[in-house]
């Protein structure tokens, strides 16, 4: 090739080169002032985008779609496997070695606060509610009061600090750890991590951080997600209220709202000693609801379940609760898990205890309220299958 050609190889190129970068860039002499620079490819820069894109491209592995017992047998091993999976490791046992700390006479029950150990750095605080006049030997039904975001234990049985907190608790129907002691349950009410006697100090998380997100990540340094936690100290509650004198061990149950409503969906599908449960103010989506522009990220580090969406979502989790009795409780005008997504996820949920062939052992609670303890059901649900 002689000097003149490979100088018009060499401009050719240089101009099919500057061709190539000015079609595929915008110069910043042609952008507005404030104007961003913009790629004609789809891209997925934040969290939010990415996400969602997830959402609507992709699929949960084990999302029910059976009708069978067959394809529910088959379901729930790969599910509950799955669940416990992404739940990851759980801590080592040790010894609970209780200690009652005060006796109370409220009057027609006695109230407990007691501690137990559940690992080997972890104590819980709870109260036990006792219902007078049980005869010697006697054992009646016990539950789980499991307590939502607030004050912890103290809210559920009834126990508020300020005049403004009464009213707060009378306006949620809150105190049903004593609702269910006074229809003659053994119930204890622990407090979870992060909530009353076993919150973290104030000051350990900045302003305006979440302590659920603080205490969520602190514990993920040891190698735990906190949802597996806190579920461990449910199952070392039933422990410990197997232990007591006064408890049938085999007939007890499980209840709660809000928080305490996922709680008791965790436990209620992961721990077989209980029987029965009531999910309030919690039965939902995450895909549809929690994660939306609507929802607003309605989920915090307490109750985060990794990789959830990867296997199902929400009804999912509460389907492990088939076969046992299961009661839902949802409020019309309940603005943190909207109607219209409990009725489509409690749909779900049915659809997974009619192909366990379960369907009488399902039932559900609509009520004319908001985010609150309803109980108008679940009561007499207790008391027919505990």
């Amino acid at each position: 090739m002689n000097k003149n050609r490979f100088q018009v190889v060499l401009l050719v190129a240089a101009i099919c080169c500057n061709v190539q970068w000015t079609v595929g860039q915008v110069k910043a002499d042609d952008l507005k002032n404030g104007e961003q620079a913009t790629s004609h490819k789809k891209r997925y820069l934040s969290p939010y985008d990415s996400v969602n894109a997830w959402i609507v491209n992709e699929k949960s592995d084990h999302t029910f779609k059976g009708e069978t017992k067959k394809d529910w047998k088959r379901w729930r091993q790969n599910f509950d496997t799955k669940l416990r999976e992404h739940l990851g490791r759980p801590p080592k046992r040790v010894p609970l070695d209780p200690e009652v700390l005060e006796t109370i006479d409220c009057g027609d029950y006695v109230r407990q606060k007691v501690v137990y150990n559940t690992e080997k750095y972890v104590s819980v605080s709870a109260y036990v509610l006792i219902p007078k006049g049980l005869k010697a030997g006697e054992r009646r039904p016990g539950v789980l009061a499991a307590h939502g975001h607030g004050r912890g234990k103290a809210d559920i049985c009834g126990l508020p600090d300020t005049p403004e907190r009464a009213e707060y608790i009378k306006k949620l129907n809150y105190d049903y750890a004593v609702q269910f002691v006074r229809h003659g349950y053994v119930v204890v009410a622990p407090d979870w991590r992060g909530f009353g006697e076993r919150s973290s100090p104030a000051d350990w998380a900045r302003p305006n951080r979440d302590p659920c997100n603080v205490n969520y990540m602190a514990t993920g340094y040891l190698g735990y997600h906190l949802l597996a936690l806190q579920i461990w100290d449910g199952m070392r509650t039933v422990d410990y209220l197997q232990s007591r004198p006064e408890v049938d061990p085999d007939r007890l149950g499980v209840a709660g709202l809000s928080f305490g409503g996922t709680m008791t969906t965790y436990l209620a599908a992961l721990e077989p000693r209980l029987k029965v449960a009531c999910i309030s103010g919690y039965l939902s989506t995450v895909k549809n609801d929690a994660i939306t522009m609507r929802g607003k990220g309605n989920f915090c580090g307490s109750q985060y379940m990794p990789g959830l969406l990867t296997i199902g979502d929400i009804p999912e989790v509460a389907g492990l609760i088939a076969p046992k009795p299961l009661m839902v409780e949802m409020g019309q005008q309940d603005m943190c898990f909207v109607i219209d997504d409990a009725r489509a996820a409690y749909a779900r949920l049915k659809q997974i205890y009619r192909a366990a062939g379960a369907e009488n052992h399902l039932d559900v609670d609509e009520f004319a309220g908001g985010h609150v303890w309803s109980g108008k059901k679940a009561f007499d649900w207790f008391s027919k299958w505990l």
